[in-house]
């Protein structure tokens, strides 16, 4: 079970249960972290050649270093907090193992304490036998 952000998609594709949060702006988690990626990295490149500049002139303005500071630590803070979302999509708890009740990740084949496989081998004809 993962949880539901207002506004943003898991990435895998689920959808949310309750109805009234489909509602809201939809928030592509993947895209957004690459802008604000390369957005990071530009502003990185500016700073840099802002004090470049103002080195090379003699002149450093301190306010100007913290003013372009603060725009890049508010780009940094949305993309960590973006990646921390995601990371929690991968790593929250999908369910219990049937053997021990330890509990699992999305995707796990065999549960990590007690080895029990967490994935059933289902018969091809046990899917087909209710149509």
């Amino acid at each position: 079970m993962t949880r539901a952000f207002p506004g943003i998609r898991p990435s895998n594709g689920s959808q949310p249960a309750d109805s009234t949060q489909t509602r809201e702006p939809v928030m592509d988690l993947e895209r957004r972290r690459e802008e604000l990626s390369n957005r990071l990295a530009e502003l990185q490149w500016d700073l840099g050649g802002l004090v470049y500049e103002m080195a090379t002139r003699n002149r450093m303005r301190v306010d100007l270093i913290v003013k372009q500071s603060a725009a890049m630590q508010d780009v940094d803070a949305e993309l960590s907090e973006i990646e921390r979302i995601m990371a929690l999509e991968k790593t929250a708890v999908a369910g219990l193992c049937p053997n021990c009740k330890a509990p699992h990740s999305t995707g796990a084949a065999y549960c990590w304490q007690c080895g029990h496989p967490i994935l059933r081998q289902v018969d091809p004809a046990a899917i087909f036998s209710d149509v």
